[in-house]
């Protein structure tokens, strides 16, 4: 029987048009590129018939060359590979992507290209593909933060001797379905969006039109073998939900299931994020929450990598402290998890941060996880990290004028870039 808590995500997620729980899962919870890759790699050596790859960043060096290898060789002996980056993460690496991942083995598409630096001045191409995904033959699927690149390697400080903190899911079961069509789809969107109409002219200008044509269909088409049941005996049945936030039907969907447990934890809340800045709704759930009594803790960067990024989550931490929220900031390495353990059963992990980035405009996935063998293996690691974290106090009261300035300038930038990308309304 389900309590309260429970079947208020099940109202919410059915109210917003995004899959429910589903049961018969089984879900392990992955530490780092070090454990993603060798198990993805793992599961793309065993697919027989497609392969779905979408991520923010996919590199160039070795931890991204093995990614690439297994999935090239994939293709090379017949499995289906479709593989989507972001033309502004990965736009440093596409010539060498192209280079290990090259037609026909691998059908390497691009979201939204960034070909001029001033191109990013249009609304549109402030929106990213932020999401990280891998689904194998609609049997086992990868999601989470973790970029394809090395852990110890950081894009702006070169690399660093500890990994940075972050996590994924290796998931099994019924729940694969729903991300085998969403990545899918974003490879859809990303070969066939915006550009549709310039296909339709290469179609037409072709001088073989229906052998271009049906290569077109080729890459759109869904092989019967990879929707195949899944194997359900013995299965472990975890209850999982898998939610994207996109543009069209899913705007706010991460943030209103994030609002909506914290509005309903009984005992505790354990959240971490980098980009940390969220809107008002989002700020007073958290403090009614602490006011409530229940423990509220904040994991987030303190060893920084954008400067303006963690200046955006410390002109709120007055706000926050004042009310009883515990923050910590995360200084052994670099800090890129975004995941939250709420009372002892609910967990979510994936590529959405807490900031207006992922909640407004960014293409997001998480999963959401209600096991209480799952939400105490990730307690366990949010321990270990808070363990090696400074706490931060509540500034004393010299510094309130200039406070006030940085969280004026820090809103100033944000509602600025909120119109830039052509969002209205509060923050």
């Amino acid at each position: 029987m389900e309590n309260g808590f429970q079947t208020s995500i099940w109202t919410r997620t059915r109210a917003d048009g995004i899959l429910g729980l589903t049961g018969g899962n089984v879900v392990r919870l992955l530490v780092g590129g070090d454990e993603l890759f060798p198990a993805m790699c793992e599961a793309i050596a065993a697919a027989r018939h497609e392969i779905w790859l979408a991520t923010y960043i996919f590199h160039d060096d070795g931890a991204a060359e093995s990614v690439a290898t297994a999935l090239r060789r994939a293709g090379e002996r017949g499995v289906r590979v479709g593989v989507v980056v972001d033309g502004f993460g990965s736009k440093a690496t596409l010539p060498r992507l192209r280079h290990w991942l090259p037609e026909p083995q691998v059908d390497l598409v691009v979201f939204r290209p960034v070909d001029r630096w001033w191109s990013l001045l249009q609304p549109g191409q402030l929106r990213r593909m932020h999401q990280k995904l891998c689904v194998i033959d609609n049997q086992v699927a990868f999601v989470g933060g973790i970029n394809i690149i090395d852990d110890r390697n950081d894009l702006n400080h070169g690399l660093s001797a500890a990994p940075r903190l972050d996590f994924a899911v290796e998931l099994r079961g019924p729940l694969t379905a729903s991300m085998t069509q969403a990545a899918r789809a974003i490879w859809s969107r990303a070969e066939f969006g915006h550009d549709w109409r310039d296909e339709v002219m290469a179609l037409a200008r072709s001088a073989q039109p229906f052998a271009r044509a049906r290569r077109i269909a080729r890459r759109l088409r869904l092989s019967r073998a990879g929707i195949a049941q899944v194997n359900m005996d013995n299965m472990v049945p975890v209850r999982a939900a898998f939610v994207v936030r996109d543009n069209l039907r899913h705007r706010g969907a991460i943030e209103r299931l994030y609002i909506d447990a914290i509005n309903r934890a009984r005992s505790r809340i354990d959240l971490i994020s980098p980009y940390f800045y969220p809107r008002r709704a989002f700020r007073r759930a958290l403090m009614a929450a602490a006011q409530r009594g229940l423990r509220v803790r904040l994991l987030l960067q303190g060893k920084i990598d954008y400067r303006f990024a963690a200046l955006a989550a410390q002109v709120l931490y007055d706000e926050l402290l004042l009310k009883g929220v515990q923050i910590y900031e995360y200084t052994p390495a670099f800090l890129h998890a975004k995941v939250a353990v709420i009372d002892d059963e609910w967990a979510t992990v994936g590529s959405s941060n807490i900031d207006p980035l992922s909640l407004l405009l960014n293409l997001e996935a998480n999963v959401f996880v209600h096991d209480a063998r799952f939400a105490t293996e990730l307690s366990q690691r949010f321990e270990a990290a808070v363990a090696v974290s400074r706490e931060v106090r509540l500034a004393g009261s010299n510094a309130g004028g200039w406070r006030v300035l940085r969280r004026g300038f820090v809103a100033w930038c944000a509602y600025w870039f909120m119109r830039m990308a052509g969002l209205t309304g509060k923050y």
